[in-house]
């Protein structure tokens, strides 16, 4: 959990400074992609607990 609140930060910081700064929209591209890939994992890893439980 400690590392989706990192990466899940880190992504609103990039994006955050993306977005404000002048000419530096990449940031604010790979701030969107850390947080769909932050997204992704914890769907991954709630879909994994919820297996293990059920055994």
């Amino acid at each position: 959990m400690v590392l989706f609140l990192a990466v899940l930060i880190v992504a609103m910081v990039l994006g955050i400074i993306g977005a404000t700064a002048d000419g530096l929209l990449y940031l604010l591209i790979i701030g969107i992609v850390l947080l769909a890939a932050d997204i992704v994992y914890l769907g991954m890893r709630l879909r994994h607990s919820r297996r293990s439980r059920l055994r």
